[in-house]
């Protein structure tokens, strides 16, 4: 019964909070106590008693915690005599016993997996269990729990594999990241040196032009300003002459040696045969096609480049020479050529083929000889105004029925796009062969329309097919 009563006075002096002796209790103004530290991180959320709800006051912005002195004292007595009890092993001695029965509790059920006395063995709570003497439990118990810490320290060093290979991967992943970003920064600042010398070159190119058209400007305004000053210098001497108002030396002076008289006889007008010598300056295409003409001469020296692929057929489908383009064709019988209209005047007869019943058409396909057995690749197709047509990896790729866009990978189909889309014409195709992953995307303006991950590599190579007998649009790979 000591054990009893000495569990009992424990718990009146537990936390309701942390369920452990009071340490440091304060009391609040509805009568809990509680530790000061727990009670504190409690109103931190709520500003009420924990266990009856009720407002706890603050006073001038904090709350009322006061000390409970004769509880704080009990505590403390208690956590001395349970020092005292683990150290004597009395407390040890008082857990051996049944606190219902007060007996020792000698048997361990197997059902329950708890400790038990006789009397507890024979109750009705017991009925049907299986009992184990202490010691032998104990051993049965400690073997099992041996197993299972070797499994808990199998299991961890699996895990330790595993988290020291996640630790690689996040390292891989981050010098992946500073060598992508060194390389990014590299190739942009290639194009950054290539434009910026085209830049310079094309505005060295403009003064040397500008200074040539000023230096023949200003030669013949020079000529012009040398004319305009001699024609001004004969508009005043004749001007002196006309003030002359006596008509001796009016005349006297027009008949002197390089007189008027002289200059008026060599005067030759010149306003209408000066010519201006107007700006031509131009920057030919530069001037109004700057950025496309800069773009064309950037793929010069751009690497990589889209795959120059060259395709080979399986079908009645027409193949350019260069092996880029595609036209689908068909196959059928043909009746005899029949008259479609006769004329009155003579026996001439217009014929019009006629389809048998039997008419097959016969799409068809076409692999590159391009092998994409590793590495990244991205290649062009430019389907224009085809309606029908599938292109990408023979299992894994991209088809349009006219109206519709679904791609189709190794989990089966699906739609893209919702409604009416936008018709694309031209495709950009990127495999990367190392992570399985096949993209698409509108090449006109590189937006990306969908990634098909572990797609299919056992065929590496383009695949297109093409159908539609009655659409004799091509289909093209670009080629840059």
């Amino acid at each position: 019964m000591a054990s009893s009563s000495s569990s009992s006075y424990s718990e009146d002096l537990t936390c309701p909070i942390c369920l452990t002796i009071f340490n440091d209790p304060v009391i609040l103004f509805c009568g809990h106590s509680f530790c000061r530290e727990c009670i504190a991180l409690s109103l931190s959320s709520q500003e009420q008693c924990p266990q009856c709800r009720a407002d706890v006051p603050t006073q001038t912005g904090h709350f009322l915690l006061t000390t409970n002195h004769i509880l704080k004292s009990l505590a403390e007595k208690a956590k001395e005599t349970e020092r005292l009890k683990r150290e004597s092993g009395k407390d040890e001695v008082a857990g051996w016993f049944c606190s219902e029965h007060e007996e020792k509790l000698k048997l361990f059920c197997l059902t329950d997996q708890q400790l038990v006395c006789i009397i507890c063995r024979d109750g009705a709570r017991h009925e049907g269990h299986k009992f184990k003497p202490v010691k032998e439990a104990a051993a049965s118990l400690k073997t099992e729990l041996e197993m299972f810490v070797q499994q808990v320290a199998c299991d961890n060093v699996a895990i330790e594999k595993i988290a020291n290979t996640q630790n690689e991967e996040i390292t891989k992943s981050k010098e992946k990241s500073q060598q992508l970003m060194t390389q990014i920064s590299s190739q942009f600042k290639e194009m950054y040196q290539f434009l910026k010398k085209r830049e310079d070159e094309i505005k060295k190119e403009l003064i040397h032009k500008m200074k040539d058209e000023v230096k023949k400007m200003s030669e013949n305004l020079k000529a012009i300003e040398t004319t305009l000053n001699g024609g001004r210098e004969l508009d005043e001497k004749v001007k002196l002459v006309l003030d002359i108002t006596d008509s001796e030396k009016f005349l006297k002076s027009w008949a002197e040696e390089n007189s008027v008289k002289t200059a008026r006889s060599a005067f030759r007008p010149q306003g209408t045969s000066l010519k201006v010598v107007t700006s031509s300056l131009s920057l030919m295409p530069y001037e109004s096609h700057l950025q496309f003409f800069m773009w064309k001469e950037m793929l010069q020296v751009i690497q990589p480049r889209a795959e120059q692929l060259k395709f080979t057929t399986k079908g009645p489908a027409k193949v350019s020479c260069d092996g880029r383009s595609l036209v689908a064709c068909w196959q059928c019988q043909q009746r005899p050529y029949a008259p479609q209209q006769t004329y009155s005047h003579n026996t001439h007869y217009a014929y019009t083929p006629v389809l048998s019943q039997n008419y097959r058409e016969q799409p068809s396909s076409a692999f590159s000889s391009n092998q994409f057995t590793s590495g990244q690749h991205y290649w062009e197709i430019d389907v224009g105004q085809k309606n029908d047509w599938e292109l990408g990896l023979e299992k894994d790729f991209l088809k349009y029925d006219g109206s519709t866009y679904t791609v189709f990978d190794k989990n089966g189909s699906k739609g893209l796009f919702d409604g009416s889309p936008k018709k694309i014409g031209k495709i950009g195709i990127y495999l990367n062969c190392s992570s399985k992953e096949l993209s698409f995307y509108d090449a006109d303006n590189m937006t990306h329309i969908h990634t098909v991950t572990q797609c299919c590599t056992s065929n590496p190579s383009a695949y297109l097919k093409i159908g539609n007998y009655r659409d004799n649009c091509p289909v093209t790979a670009c080629w840059y």
